[in-house]
């Protein structure tokens, strides 16, 4: 059906397009838990903002879910590399996520204020962990990440868990978790009410212009930072081979996609754009119409570190030449085609049930319906 070339590109924009469908889906309920301690202010609130999230927040992890394995599936060569790499920051990002379901379904079950306090502080770690180290993780690979292949394509990881907390790699952490914060205020704004409400909307004004901010000083501080360029030919259709291409590293060149093709700059246009609308319809009260701009800046954001490696995927800062890219670390055509085919069967049953779900779960969360349903609600 496709082309070998054609399936390794198509694989490129699925898996960002399962990358940004986690970070809208499951990104809001990250969003609403980080904030579940301060825009609560006692335990029925407090129920409120859990319920907002509480029945749909495991089926948006589908998205994590089949994002992880689509890395693993679709680019092995990354998946062993990033996985031997990022081992400690990943363990760090399950070992939040365990706060998650036990948070939800064991939180309420007891009437103890200590009981409720310490979960509510879990579902916070859940939250607010995974995309700041989402964002470190890609502040590491816009700098490169130090590892080498040997001549039987073992990767070895060089770095140490401290070297990824350097000063660009937290801006980029301060950007994801301003970002996924801002788009759970928002939602939050969407099915609360009364004082829950307007917590929310001042939450999503300040990390807002947090995002809006550290955005553009992450983008100023890019154009500093030594690039990737592939330096030799490439046969874009061939087998994979990472070690089998010339790689220098240069000033100013993850800016390099932007000045070839000018209509790139619309991915980080959308990220401003986007924000920006989200604010003001926020502060305007059309918190629907809000929710989607928040999604458009997110698409914007993540967009933007895409647009601006490729084809790069997870550059290499010691040995430039066993950089992997788009075209080298990829399965089989014949992996990638029958992916592309069960994608295309099951991503739109995915999404009409996500749908589905959302519109039999619309309305506002208040504080009598958590009072009359005191047994059965989060």
């Amino acid at each position: 059906m496709f082309d070998y070339e054609s399936l390794k590109l198509i694989w490129w924009l699925l898996v960002g397009v399962l990358l940004v469908g986690f970070a809208i889906m499951d990104g809001h309920d990250m969003g609403v838990g980080t904030l579940l301690p301060f825009v609560g202010r006692d335990d029925v609130e407090r129920r409120v903002v859990i319920n907002t999230v509480g029945p749909h927040w495991d089926g948006n992890q589908v998205w994590f879910i089949t994002g992880g394995g689509a890395i693993f599936a679709a680019w092995p060569l990354v998946y062993a590399t990033a996985f031997s790499g990022f081992y400690w920051a990943m363990l760090a990002v399950l070992w939040a996520l365990f706060f998650r379901p036990v948070g939800f379904d064991y939180r309420s079950k007891i009437h103890d204020a200590r009981w409720r306090k310490t979960w509510d502080w879990g579902l916070f770690v859940g939250g607010a962990v995974p995309p700041l180290i989402f964002g470190v993780a890609f502040g590491n690979l816009l700098q490169g990440v130090p590892f080498h292949f040997d001549d039987t394509l073992v990767p070895y990881y060089t770095g140490s868990f401290w070297a990824l907390l350097n000063p660009f790699a937290l801006l980029c952490g301060v950007v994801s978790t301003a970002m996924i914060t801002f788009h759970g205020a928002i939602y939050l704004m969407h099915r609360t009410e009364g004082d829950v409400y307007r917590r929310a909307r001042t939450a999503a004004v300040v990390f807002g212009v947090l995002l809006v901010a550290g955005f553009s000083a992450a983008g100023l501080w890019l154009q500093s930072i030594p690039g990737y360029v592939i330096t030799s030919a490439v046969d874009t259709g061939a087998l994979p081979n990472p070690l089998a291409k010339e790689v220098a590293r240069e000033a100013g060149a993850w800016m390099a996609n932007y000045r070839k093709a000018p209509l790139t700059m619309l991915v980080p246009a959308l990220g401003y754009l986007g924000a920006i609308a989200a604010l003001l319809l926020a502060l305007a009260g059309r918190t629907l119409a809000a929710f989607v701009a928040s999604s458009v800046a997110l698409v914007g954001v993540i967009g933007t570190a895409g647009v601006s490696m490729f084809p790069f995927v997870m550059p290499s800062s010691t040995v430039p030449a066993a950089s992997l890219t788009v075209w080298d670390s990829v399965s089989s055509h014949l992996t990638l085609t029958i992916m592309l085919w069960a994608t295309v069967i099951f991503m739109p049953i995915i999404v009409l049930y996500t749908g589905w779900a959302y519109k039999v779960m619309a309305g506002k969360v208040t504080a009598a319906y958590i009072r009359e349903n005191e047994h059965s609600a989060y």
